[in-house]
Order: C-alpha cells, then structure tokens, then sequence
C-alpha cells in the first residue's frame, strides 16, 4: 500500500513527490487518490486469499476498451492477493461468426438451437477467439492465465437440456445445462497464481459437448467453488425496481427481495438468467452476489472496493 500511495504522488508531481512543487488542487487530488486506497485497504485485507467469481458478458465482450478497463480490474485483485475466476460468454460474436458463413441463427426461449454444424462454430469462437483474447489480455497486463474449455482442459460437465412448452418437450440441440464443475483443478490454478478462465462448454457423460448458457454455468462455478463473491458483469447498470427507469436501480436486496420481484415480473426477460446465477450461487453459500455494468471505466473495483458500489448487490 505504501508503495502504490508513493506512486500515486508521483503522478501527479513530476520529479518526485516534493510537495513544494504542488499547487493546492494537485495536493488535494493526491491526497484524494490516497483516501480512495485507504477505503480500499480494508476490502483488500478482508477478500486476500478468496475466490470471486466473475462472469463477463454483453456488449463489454464487443468493446475493447471497456474489456480492457474490466481485465485491468481482475489483474489488480490477482495483484492485491484476490483469485478472481473468469467466466465469458460471446453470443454476439457466434451471431456474427454464424451469419459470416451464411448460416442461419435460430432462438427457443431465449436459447440458441445448436446442431452439430452450429455447435463447431460456437466451439471455436468461445475458445479460439473469445476465451484467447481474455487470456492474452491478461498475460499481457504480466499476469498469468489459462482457458479452461472443450478444446483443452475442462471443468464443465453437464447433460442436455430439454423445454418445456404445451406439454411438449422441445429438443433444442447439442444445448446443455452445467450438473458438475471440476472445482478441485479451478481451485489448484488460483492458488498457484493463475487466473482460470472459463468457456461455457461442458461436456456430458460420453464425452460429447454441450453449448450452456454463460449465466447458468457462472452460478454452477461459484456454487462449486464456494466463492466469497459472484460478479455478474454486463451492459446493464444493476436491477431496476422500474424497468423503464434507468434512475430506479437498486443498490442493494435481500434474496426474498429478488424472489417477490421475480414473482411479480418486475424482473423478467434478459435479467432472469443473471438474476438466477445469482440466486443459485448464494443458495449454496456464496455470501453476496453483484449485477454491474461493465461498461464505464473501472466498475469492478468500485462494486467490490468501495463503499457505495455502482451496481445491484444480493444477498442472503
């Protein structure tokens, strides 16, 4: 901590932190940027050591800039003693990458149907692309990484998930919904240093893959890994107690809260997977779980390091 305060008064006085050589404003804005890592000091010392989930998704996966600011984050709670644990999505780019081919996209319920053809596609744009660029980015940021998916090690296993509509079993592909997660070799790499970061594949009992929903799979990790934290990061500034006003975001709920506004369809549609990762993490003894934006700059370390937080914070 000493030694980031340091750094912090030399930004802003060039030559050293010879306080003569500051105006009033200069010396106020050090001393700010110091009080904001003294708030940060007690976070940092309380979550040293413990595994916070962290799903990415939505436009920040299409958004270098915002990707950039979010990795950043998960490289300064690597540096401060954290485990973060990635888990991404990337359905617009598989949208993308589909219609590149000329094939066509196709939603049940809000979930993809995946043939064979769909699922090679899905399988190299979640792990060939998405899951290496976050890798890159962070090993860049000299902090070491590693994809966990179907195309090296993984952790996700699963079984196909069928719908349910007019009494009808609706088959929806090689669709599948997370059963177990391999939190023993997730757990080694955390320890050992390295961030693990998670494709939403999983495999079934044959060993065929499955195509899962990233929503889904991050509340089986974090239930897995007993996480101290769940971080659902998205394009979308938390859970609106109005869904048409943006102003109507609340900063904090209890369970039974979120459990009446799902029953009263105030949270519905796009929100309900987040909201039910959520759920189904602190179900299993996670202790708080956040919705955050992810697209203005530096949102994870203001949920998790400071007081107010900039999203939607659930907890028991």
């Amino acid at each position: 901590m000493r030694r980031t305060v340091g750094a912090a008064l030399d930004a802003v006085a060039p030559g050293g932190s010879n306080a003569g050589t500051m105006t009033q404003p200069t010396m106020q804005a050090a001393i700010d940027k110091a009080h904001t890592l003294i708030e940060a000091m007690s976070y940092i010392q309380q979550f040293r050591g413990r595994i916070v989930v962290i799903k990415m998704g939505g436009s920040v996966m299409d958004n270098d800039e915002a990707l950039m600011d979010l990795l950043t984050d998960v490289v300064f709670m690597h540096a401060v003693g954290m485990q973060p644990v990635i888990v991404h999505g990337g359905g617009k780019a598989i949208s993308q990458a589909m219609s590149d081919r000329g094939m066509e996209v196709q939603f049940v319920q809000g979930r993809r149907y995946t043939d064979q053809r769909t699922l090679t596609v899905v399988e190299h744009v979640l792990c060939n692309e998405v899951n290496c660029r976050i890798v890159d980015t962070i090993e860049s940021l000299s902090c070491s990484a590693m994809g966990l998916h179907t195309l090296g090690s993984c952790v996700l296993f699963g079984e196909q998930l069928f719908l349910e509509q007019d009494d009808r079993r609706i088959d929806l592909g090689r669709v599948g919904r997370v059963t177990s997660v391999s939190g023993h070799l997730i757990e080694l790499l955390a320890r050992a240093g390295t961030v693990p970061v998670i494709a939403p594949l999983a495999r079934d009992k044959t060993g065929s893959k499955l195509n899962c929903n990233a929503d889904t799979a991050v509340g089986e990790v974090a239930a897995a890994l007993s996480a101290e934290k769940l971080v659902v990061v998205s394009d979308t500034h938390g859970i609106r107690r109005d869904p048409d006003d943006a102003d109507s975001v609340i900063p904090a709920a209890r369970e039974d809260e979120i459990r009446a506004m799902i029953a009263d369809g105030v949270i519905a549609g796009g929100m309900l997977p987040k909201v039910a990762a959520c759920l189904r993490a602190i179900d299993a003894g996670v202790s708080r779980a956040h919705i955050i934006d992810g697209t203005f700059a530096h949102s994870l370390l203001l949920e998790i390091f400071s007081e107010k937080g900039v999203g939607t914070l659930i907890q028991k």
